[in-house]
């Protein structure tokens, strides 16, 4: 029996050893063209990608979330980049960083491997999604933003208005999906590859808080005004059992950040409280 441990741990290494490591960054509801700078920054992605063995195998999705999930622009256009990317670098053991509606764009891909033709090898290259503040039950202020109040002034910034992608997140329609289309809910089966939730648990805006300008203290503040209609655990977007809804949870934002600082739904895309070191050290 010892013998055989030490076989498979040898085994484990040399995959390892010999793996072609990359990650790739999927931007959350938004039509990007530049998410580099324009969702994660750069210096959040040049954090994280020095975790790679080779720093340059890395990807920052640009596609169209605006629109349902398994549409073209959407996961077609995902699966694309993430294609071209693999094959270009000869990517085997690929990581994945997701931000909000991105986490469940990715997950269609996870769920659905005979939608596109595409989708297979990705999935076996997948390593594991780190889904950072997913929506992966969807979020009250999608209702809202759609009847038009002042929640779409408030979230402009973060939804884009009115698109699809916003009535997709709407708690019922992510029922339905949840129940019909994608994996990792609960009662349903699992995903194919892991799938991690990071959970963003609180907003804080005290103008006299230094940790309270990171990211956008704004958009901060415009997430703290949000916050007060959803439950006391949220990251002024998400419900945190949203955020914790698909796959397994990796860790709840005060287990691991600097100074036990909670992550806004903003600041959990940015490099904030060491969020992007603790993603650099998990590739």
């Amino acid at each position: 029996m010892r013998k055989l441990l030490i076989c498979c741990l040898l085994w484990v290494v040399a995959s390892v050893a010999s793996a072609n490591t990359g990650v790739a960054f999927v931007h959350g509801t938004s039509e990007q063209d530049d998410a580099l700078n324009d969702y994660w920054t750069a210096e959040m992605v040049n954090s994280i990608r020095q975790g790679l063995p080779n720093s340059n195998n890395f990807l920052v999705v640009n596609c169209d979330f605006t629109q349902f999930m398994w549409e073209a622009d959407a996961a077609g256009c995902l699966a694309t980049e993430l294609t071209n990317f693999i094959n270009s670098r000869g990517i085997t053991d690929l990581v994945i960083n997701t931000h909000s509606n991105g986490g469940n764009v990715m997950r269609w891909i996870m769920s659905n491997p005979t939608w596109y033709s595409r989708y297979p090898n990705i999935i076996s290259k997948i390593r594991w999604v780190n889904a950072i503040a997913a929506s992966s039950l969807g979020t009250p202020l999608a209702e809202q933003v759609l009847q038009g109040n002042i929640f779409e002034r408030a979230l402009g910034w973060l939804l884009g208005y009115m698109n699809d992608a916003v009535r997709q997140q709407q708690p019922s329609w992510m029922a339905f999906y949840n129940a019909n289309w994608l994996l990792g809910t609960s009662g349903r089966p699992a995903l194919p590859k892991g799938f991690y939730a990071v959970v963003g648990t609180d907003v804080e805006t005290s103008i006299f808080d230094g940790d309270s300008y990171c990211g956008g203290y704004g958009q901060n503040l415009g997430l703290e005004i949000t916050q007060n209609f959803l439950d006391n655990c949220s990251d002024g977007f998400l419900n945190c059992d949203s955020q914790a809804g698909a796959g397994s949870v990796w860790f709840f934002d005060t287990q691991r950040t600097n100074g036990d600082e909670p992550l806004s739904h903003n600041q959990s895309r940015r490099r904030c409280f060491g969020l992007d070191v603790i993603l650099r050290n998990d590739i």
